[in-house]
């Protein structure tokens, strides 16, 4: 199997702070789409119920603590304005990555790690 990461946090939004948010969000997409190692970055707004997810797919657990360390500065701008719920990693993090999110857990925030079984990508066109 690969080792691939799949990551996908759930926020809510801080109220009276979409457009912040939003904002924040933009930036950090750009930065992770110019320096970041990620295969894939999608993020979506659910502006009634105020929630927004996110779906990072990395090439590897090596990849995840480079871009932890890069995206610092964005990841902190974006949790101004938001509250992450829930994070769900998929694929098998190295105990690096596990004592990373060990820090999520302390602050009370679900995570869960599902190993990896099947599946395949297809190459971009």
């Amino acid at each position: 199997m690969s080792e691939r990461i799949v990551q996908l946090a759930s926020f809510d939004i801080r109220p009276g702070k979409l457009e912040v948010f939003k904002q924040a969000i933009r930036k950090a997409v750009a930065f992770a789409e110019s320096q970041g190692p990620q295969l894939a970055v999608e993020t979506y707004i659910d502006e009634d119920s105020m929630r927004a997810s996110s779906l990072q797919i990395m090439p590897s657990s090596q990849a995840v603590l480079t871009h932890w360390k890069m995206a610092d500065p964005y990841i902190r701008d974006v949790m101004e304005s938001c509250i992450m719920r829930r994070l769900d990693v998929y694929g098998e993090p190295n105990e690096e990555v596990m004592l990373g999110l060990l820090s999520l857990i302390e602050q009370g925030i679900p995570v869960t790690v599902t190993p990896a079984f099947v599946g395949f990508r297809r190459g971009h066109h």
